[in-house]
């Protein structure tokens, strides 16, 4: 309790030296003093002991938290102030899974400190993204109907002009340069869908626990679907090592990974992550088609493209799983909260569509 009052403090002073002078901050450098106390022994004592330590790393989350979700800022300092502290919370996020690593690393997954600076900046940035849905829209509706006519319209979706570029003009060192961005999530697949398989067994439980074996190639690493992902980018000559390409990563793929992240270790999102993940599986054969076509027209070889056929052809039925056996018994199981399902649903859909675009500029940009 000392430990947050103190820091509940120190925020409120932070905030106010804010409204009275502009600072500018430098992102990169707080990112690396926040990777430095990753690494510290004993850090909740520290910060407690030594508050000072932590002040610009707080200021430049406060200011970046104003930078980011205040509805008047726009343009590269926005798009910074978003990318720091996305990059924060993924450091802290993934904490949460074992990458067979030195076990050093994770001496403060439990750190009061760690929780505190991750639930500051999520408590800004989910109320910004929720403030581009209509909740109140969504609980008037019938969400059994409005789930499967998504579901009808998102099996095979209209060809944007994202979709377009993918299956007719990236080249092939753009291609490399998706690989690397989808690298962060490819490399270590489904790995948060297994934080919501723990406790009761029914049949909901039943069918999520199918959808990850079969992404886990059933406990078979030649057919674990990460491992055909590295057998692309090794093809195309690329390191294979998990965040690799970190650096690399737009702010708006980030946040889908840092809200998974969040949806799945909160119970009481349940019903919104299987909605989203209801959507993803659904979507996921039409998105891979565009790569895998690009990589044919690239004439690349059967390796270079392997994983998109795979999922092609293991998530139209992984999509008709979630929606048959999975959202819409969860609607006839909580029926005054079922319209969190289809919140978690559309903000998914939102959230990937931004992060598409933001994947197609950075190799436009890089081309």
């Amino acid at each position: 309790m000392e430990l947050v009052s103190s820091h509940n403090f120190l925020n409120s002073q932070i905030f106010k030296e804010e409204s009275s002078v502009s600072q500018s901050f430098n992102y990169k450098e707080a990112e690396q003093q926040f990777i430095k106390l990753l690494e510290t022994e004993n850090l909740d004592k520290q910060v407690y002991e030594n508050p000072e330590r932590v002040r610009e790393l707080e200021a430049a989350i406060a200011h970046a938290l104003t930078t980011a979700y205040n509805s008047s800022s726009q343009g590269n300092n926005t798009d910074e102030a978003h990318l720091f502290l996305h990059r924060i919370l993924y450091r802290i996020n993934r904490l949460n899974l074992f990458w067979y690593d030195d076990l050093e690393h994770y001496k403060n997954e439990r750190s009061f400190y760690l929780q505190w600076v991750r639930n500051r900046i999520e408590e800004v940035w989910q109320a910004w993204e929720l403030s581009h849905l209509d909740r109140v829209q969504l609980q008037q509706t019938d969400i059994k109907q409005a789930l499967i006519e998504r579901g009808e319209a998102d099996l095979n979706p209209p060809i944007s002009e994202n979709k377009q570029y993918l299956r007719e003009q990236i080249s092939v060192e753009g291609y490399r340069h998706l690989l690397m961005i989808a690298s962060l999530d490819g490399l270590v697949e489904a790995s948060r869908l297994s934080r919501i398989l723990g406790g009761a067994s029914n049949e909901v439980q039943a069918t999520l626990i199918r959808v990850l074996l079969e992404e886990y190639g059933n406990g078979r690493l030649k057919r674990k679907h990460s491992t055909f992902f590295a057998q692309m980018m090794a093809e195309l000559g690329l390191k294979t090592e998990p965040e690799a390409y970190l650096n690399l990563v737009p702010w708006e793929v980030l946040a889908c990974i840092n809200h998974n992240f969040l949806l799945t270790e909160c119970k009481r999102h349940f019903l919104r992550y299987n909605g989203g993940l209801t959507y993803f599986e659904i979507v996921g054969p039409s998105i891979y088609q565009d790569y895998m076509r690009a990589a044919q027209r690239l004439q690349l070889s059967q390796t270079a493209m392997g994983y998109w056929e795979l999922h092609i052809r293991e998530d139209e039925r992984h999509g008709e799983w979630m929606l048959q056996q999975v959202a819409l018994p969860l609607v006839e199981q909580y029926p005054e909260k079922a319209w969190e399902l289809l919140l978690g649903y559309d903000q998914e859909k939102l959230m990937g569509d931004r992060a598409g675009s933001a994947v197609v500029k950075a190799i436009k940009s890089n081309s």
